[in-house]
């Protein structure tokens, strides 16, 4: 289970840019969000690809104190719930074992509260985001897996963003992950060719060396 649970560290959003939610009043307040989630995002690639493993678990936990206070003061942001989703998940794939289990589940419940707010948010990566959780953790009754589940989620993730790096290598890694390895191979090669984000070089980098290994399962 240990092993199960930190594969969720591969997280990561979906988007190639990052909006401003319309939940926020005026200009100002939206342009400040956009940087929270913009803070965010940056903090946790850096964490993710840049910091040895034995200082990810302290790192990662402080940074969810800090998505737990930005989604308190922006209740109706989709974006921060989502990637408070996100990064309760990583956080929870460093730490592993049944300590993890409390955390996938509040991660569970930032997606699902994104999804209500805003299904598309960040091109609809609170779809992709839930679906690797329901396919990366363990089902009853330790935990909430479910592959089925986790199929339909990724599908409407790959629906909003078809082209996208993250929702096309985490389905062709559900389907590989299922013995699905002839249908993975197109999904797979899409992921490789789609285009690098601006604002996004450290996880594009370390996604495509995942991609990488990725098809060497293939």
């Amino acid at each position: 289970m240990v092993n199960i649970l930190r594969k969720i560290s591969f997280f990561i959003i979906l988007s190639s840019s990052v909006s401003i939610s319309q939940a926020e009043p005026n200009g100002d307040a939206s342009q400040k969000v956009a940087s929270d989630v913009q803070s965010l995002y940056r903090q946790w690639a850096d964490i993710r690809y840049k910091q040895k493993s034995e200082k990810r678990e302290a790192m990662f936990e402080s940074l969810r104190e800090e998505a737990e206070l930005l989604t308190d003061a922006h209740p109706n942001n989709a974006e921060l719930w989502i990637w408070r989703g996100i990064i309760n998940s990583t956080y929870a794939g460093e730490v592993g074992g049944l300590s993890a289990l409390s955390v996938i589940k509040e991660a569970k419940k930032n997606l699902k509260m994104a999804l209500k707010l805003d299904a598309t948010a960040l091109s609809g990566s609170a779809y992709t985001s839930l679906g690797v959780l329901y396919y990366q953790v363990p089902g009853w009754p330790l935990s909430f897996g479910d592959n089925d589940e986790a199929e339909k989620l990724l599908k409407k993730g790959l629906a909003i963003n078809p082209k996208g790096i993250d929702p096309n290598f985490f389905y062709a890694d559900f389907l590989i992950n299922q013995g699905r390895k002839k249908e993975a191979g197109s999904y797979l090669e899409i992921a490789e060719n789609a285009t690098d984000r601006d604002d996004r070089p450290v996880a594009d980098k370390g996604r495509r060396a995942e991609i990488v290994e990725l098809k060497g399962k293939l």
